[in-house]
């Protein structure tokens, strides 16, 4: 069935039932594509719609196709008109030709002009349409509709026009009330009857959620929706009012706020574990462009890489888009293993995953780095070219290092820090450091590297070869709150008093101090020295750890007023009584001179806000002293006391009586070469030990500084808390 329908530009087209806009039609030069609809059911004849139609526009003049019932799916000719495949339904403008029998034109009515109609042109093949319009005396005057010609139809809408300044050919009868003045427009926007919704109409080939942007784009306008029938001044008053008490959605917040409320869905697992991973985010991604680009940066901030396999499908990926590269913050190897799926550190090698080659192409892709944390099992890969790349890079403030210790990494770090003409005077950008237990490093390394960070914050220098001279070198202008010098044998008690007491980078914003001592191999500071380090200590401070130190009974009136604000005290194979450690938490006992009156100590007691102390190697407490009626330890009067770090013999015999320390509310603990005598937790203390300044670990004592805000696991968890 073949069906063509011609349009006059001047003549104005009558309207179906006032839903959903249609679409305008305009005019070009070349073949556009229309949106394709489904087919649907005509409700007039009862049966399903189908056939060819071939429609004609004026070319060079913009036309609105408003009365075709069904949707179009065809192309914009070069000459304006319109092919394809659909059914046009009832057309009251123009000719008419059904098959090759051509129905009498219908005369387009004007403004209170009356109807007539051929009888050839009511044919039974269009009765059902032309019913369906309304079609019914066709020789009276009706009433006169503001927002359509002369119809039958009485529920016409009222709305759907813009109203535009008359049209020099319209014409106007004195019968029509100058209230209803009729407007000649070619911008009337009506669908069909059969408009089953958005959601049948596809954009860019696929059905998506509409929202008022698609909309809009989809049909075309310019200001505003054409039914929008309140005034302008009613829509701001809405609008004021609606902002004041609207809900404003997810999509709707600043993208910082976002990233903020996204990042509580990230989980840190570790490796072996085989749960679904950030299931959370992953849905997040699917929900919304505006989330889709808060959850990518969220995933890709921080990238954990534990095996080598799983490098090389970031590379990849990154490789493929590059802007996901510019998305990560932080590189971290802390978990990272070279053996894993059955294979050798060399069979990893040979399959050239994670190589110097390989880091230094996601160096150039991740552009806006700014941790990187590596250890002992990818020193290897750290040769000269990278370091260099990596102390080059210009947002890179946090970086280490911890265990590396190779032949390569020495050779290539030296080379790094010792040449002159490779990195600038100084790296204002790394505030953090850490070096922890890179034992082959030599101390020119140190005194090349450390004068060229005036923003230091944090610095792990323990178990290396540091030297006073390199230490003494700090540039003044950094404001260190976290240093570990725990087990340096390069380094002299009296130049660290000096450095800690003296120097403005610490003097009076040291937060977490590590400075135990290997009594084994050699005493750092003497009992002298410890006293003026003890006078001089910034109330700042929340962990101390002078282990290995000579610490007597006379130090503990200096020792008091720090357990106010400390909350982590190490005192390691101290010399002290059970009744000098008890004075930490209760005041000492009045003398049998004055046991009727309070002494001044009680009167004046602060309790303490110890949460840790280390008694390893303490030779006065053992687990009979922890039990017996001298010792306040294990008692409620140590409280807030958690966590006493003790030595493996008072450990293993605690684990011999397990049942009983559990029923006075404590309980053993070990990991690795440490044990604890933890007091177990209730509905009073809910507090999981998470500490600003602890950076994201949640135990007690631990002997590595952070680097990054991050649960601590893999390696970085073994030298914090298991050696």
């Amino acid at each position: 069935m073949d069906i063509a329908v011609d349009y006059c530009p001047a003549q104005t087209i009558i309207p179906s039932q006032p839903s959903i806009p249609a679409y305008k039609v305009p005019s070009a030069a070349s073949p556009k594509k229309l949106p394709s609809f489904p087919r649907h059911h005509d409700r007039n004849r009862g049966e399903q719609s189908s056939g060819q139609a071939t429609w004609h526009n004026t070319p060079a003049q913009e036309q609105t196709v408003d009365a075709v019932e069904p949707y179009l799916n065809g192309t914009i000719d070069e000459g304006g008109g319109i092919s394809g495949t659909g059914y046009p339904g009832t057309v009251q403008p123009g000719t008419v030709q059904l098959g090759t029998a051509p129905l009498s034109s219908t005369k387009v009515m004007q403004l209170g002009e009356t109807r007539e109609h051929s009888p050839a042109g009511r044919t039974n093949s269009m009765k059902g349409a032309l019913r369906a319009r309304g079609s019914r005396s066709q020789s009276r005057v009706r009433r006169a509709s503001i927002g359509s010609i002369n119809e039958d139809i009485t529920d016409i809408p009222q709305s759907f026009l813009e109203k535009l300044p008359p049209s020099p050919n319209s014409k106007q009868t004195t019968s029509i009330d100058s209230a209803h003045t009729f407007s000649a427009t070619s911008n009337f926007y009506c669908p069909s009857g059969t408009f089953q919704g958005w959601k049948q109409v596809k954009l860019a080939g696929k059905r998506q959620s509409k929202s008022s942007t698609d909309l809009k784009r989809l049909t075309s306008l310019r200001d505003e929706w054409v039914w929008n029938t309140s005034s302008k001044k009613d829509d701001r008053k809405m609008d004021i009012q609606a902002l004041a008490f609207r809900e404003v959605g997810l999509e709707d917040m600043p993208y910082e706020i976002l990233d903020m409320i996204l990042s509580y869905l990230m989980q840190d697992l570790s490796p072996e574990s085989y749960g679904p991973r950030n299931r959370d985010l992953i849905a997040c991604l699917m929900t919304c462009r505006t989330l889709h680009a808060a959850t990518l940066s969220v995933l890709y901030k921080h990238i954990t890489i534990p095996y080598s396999i799983t490098f090389s499908k970031v590379l990849n990926h990154i490789t493929e888009y590059p802007g996901l590269g510019t998305l990560v913050r932080r590189l971290d190897f802390s978990h990272y293993t070279s053996v894993g799926f059955g294979r050798t550190r060399r069979d990893s090698w040979e399959i050239q995953n994670l190589t110097p080659k390989t880091l230094l192409q996601c160096f150039d892709l991740c552009t806006n780095l700014k941790e990187f944390q590596v250890h002992e099992h990818i020193d290897d890969e750290l040769d000269e070219e990278v370091l260099k790349k990596l102390f080059s890079m210009p947002s890179i403030h946090a970086m280490d290092f911890c265990a590396c210790s190779s032949r390569r990494f020495v050779s290539g770090f030296t080379a790094t820090l010792t040449s002159n003409d490779i990195l600038p005077e100084s790296l204002a950008n790394l505030k953090r450091l850490g070096l922890h237990a890179c034992t082959t490093l030599q101390a020119p390394v140190f005194e090349a590297l450390l004068p060229r960070l005036p923003h230091l914050t944090h610095l792990d220098v323990g178990m290396t070869l540091i030297t006073d001279e390199a230490l003494l070198s700090i540039p003044r202008s950094a404001r260190i709150t976290h240093l570990g010098l725990g087990k340096c044998t390069r380094i002299t008690g009296p130049k660290v008093v000096e450095f800690l007491t003296t120097h403005e980078a610490v003097k009076n914003s040291l937060i977490y101090l590590n400075i135990m001592a290997d009594m084994s191999r050699y005493m750092l500071l003497s009992a002298d020295d410890l006293e003026k380090l003890l006078r001089r200590l910034p109330p700042t401070m929340r962990s101390l750890n002078i282990g290995g130190a000579q610490i007597f009974n006379k130090h503990v009136p200096l020792l008091l007023p720090l357990t106010k604000h400390l909350e982590e005290l190490g005192l390691s194979h101290a010399d002290l009584s059970v009744s000098h450690i008890n004075s930490f938490f209760v005041p000492s006992p009045p003398s049998h001179d004055n046991d009727s009156e309070i002494s001044e100590e009680e009167l004046n007691w602060e309790p303490c806000t110890l949460r840790y102390i280390d008694l390893t190697g303490v030779p006065s407490v053992s687990h009979a002293t922890l039990f017996g009626p001298s010792c306040v330890l294990a008692s409620a009067h140590s409280y807030p006391l958690d966590v006493i770090e003790l030595s493996d013999p008072t450990i293993q015999q605690l684990k011999m009586r397990a049942s009983a320390i559990k029923r006075i509310g404590w309980t053993v603990k070990e990991l690795g070469r440490r044990g604890w005598f933890v007091r177990l937790p209730s509905s009073d203390n809910t507090d999981d030990g998470r500490r600003t300044w602890k950076m994201g670990a949640r135990w007690w004592g631990m002997k590595k500084v952070p680097v990054a805000v991050q649960e601590v696991g893999g390696m970085y968890g073994h030298y914090m808390f298991k050696s």
